[in-house]
């Protein structure tokens, strides 16, 4: 029985995901510019094809790397897949056609499938179960930490840069060259006996796990890149250190929001919490696409960092309470692949629409499927509970 839910493993794997965060933070505001302004120039489909398929990538791969850590160990992969991300920013910051962009955040992304699954089944192997919501909770605080460190230091390095773009990218390279080198220090969870894979049983995921997953699913293809929502603050008129700046502040919102979040999700139920994510999604959303006023899409932003807050952590917490040790690996693979899938749906209907001068649609639909989405969840919870009391 564990004792401390606040394990060696859980710090360890937070302080990885706050460098590596903050060198992706760092980097992702700036990359709707390099794209598709002044370094670039390509369209804004472009956009929204590379972070679709740089999802669909991870996708793929936390599917094979959450399955396969359940039988081989966790640690291999979470080295692995941290050493591929400082790769993939390497070939972004230094492209000069987008086809390299592509490359750069495809590999950068499949570092992510390969780390973040078996990172996720590390925390819930070191966590008892009814700590869970917390544990996932203390990691995205650090790792949204690292979101608000990331774009303060580019916020610094275009001053002192007088706006080069290219070169405060290029500083993306130290944390992610940090956590990389952190993760050696990781301890491995799985037992040696059950690196055979033949003495693992093959378990078919419960209803009540696959049902959840498919519903989230459906509401995320509605849910375009952010790179397109940090996009639509270009097209309001925000300079580069503006988008920074707001990026930044919305990040400070996840990180105060995350680990209560936890918190909640332990006490009440995830899909409360997640209901509750997907209503700040709505608003934020439909505020963005309707003004024009830069205060109140800053304001936005804002009400949006509620979102990743109430739905990342909180997403995978509901997802490890409902899944068994046969395959708590694979359960996360499943959920965060399928999430990916989805994604790259968006992206592409999100580019395309975007493309063709419909922005304002575009958000405005976003709004409604997460709003139909906290709309089933709520139904369901009062279903429930007069389920429970005839």
């Amino acid at each position: 029985m564990k004792r401390i839910w606040l394990t060696r493993n859980l710090v360890l794997l937070t302080i990885i995901s706050l460098a590596q965060d903050a060198a992706s933070e760092l980097l992702y505001p700036l990359l709707p510019y390099i794209i598709t302004a002044g370094v670039i120039g390509a369209a804004p489909l472009a956009l929204g094809l590379i972070e679709g398929c740089a999802e669909a990538a991870a996708g793929f791969t936390k599917l094979w790397a959450g399955n396969k850590s359940d039988s081989v160990g966790r640690k291999r992969f979470v080295v692995a897949g941290y050493t591929l991300a400082g790769i993939g920013k390497a070939l972004v910051v230094f492209a000069s056609v987008w086809g390299a962009v592509f490359a750069g955040r495809i590999t950068d992304r499949i570092g992510k499938g390969l780390r973040s699954t078996p990172r996720d089944a590390l925390i819930h192997d070191s966590v008892d179960k009814e700590h869970l919501g917390k544990a996932f909770g203390f990691h995205r605080t650090g790792d949204n930490i690292g979101a608000v460190i990331g774009p303060l230091i580019a916020l610094g390095g275009l001053a002192l840069f007088n706006d080069d773009v290219r070169a405060v990218a290029k500083w993306a390279l130290i944390p992610a060259l940090l956590s990389g080198f952190l993760t050696l220090f990781i301890k491995e969870t799985v037992k040696e006996k059950r690196k055979n894979r033949e003495l693992i049983p093959k378990v078919k995921l419960p209803a009540e796990l696959k049902k959840p997953i498919a519903i989230l699913v459906l509401i995320q293809l509605t849910n375009i890149p952010d790179a397109l929502l940090l996009l639509r603050l270009y097209d309001l008129g925000f300079s580069i250190q503006a988008v920074v700046i707001t990026y930044a502040l919305y990040s400070c919102v996840t990180v105060l929001c995350a680990y209560p979040a936890g918190l909640l999700a332990d006490r009440f139920s995830p899909q409360h919490v997640y209901a509750t994510g997907l209503i700040a999604f709505a608003c934020a959303y439909a505020t963005l696409g309707f003004t024009s006023n830069q205060t109140i899409a800053v304001m936005a932003m804002l009400v949006y960092g509620i979102f990743p807050a109430l739905t990342d952590g909180v997403g995978k917490a509901w997802v490890a309470k409902l899944s068994d040790d046969e395959h708590r690996g694979r359960a996360q693979g499943v959920y965060q692949a399928s999430m990916n899938f989805a994604v790259l749906g968006a992206g592409i209907w999100g580019g395309a629409f975007w493309m063709s001068g419909a922005t304002e649609p575009v958000l405005v639909i976003a709004a409604i499927g997460a709003l139909v989405g906290s709309a089933y969840f709520w139904i369901r919870i009062a279903l429930e509970r007069l389920s429970d009391r005839s």
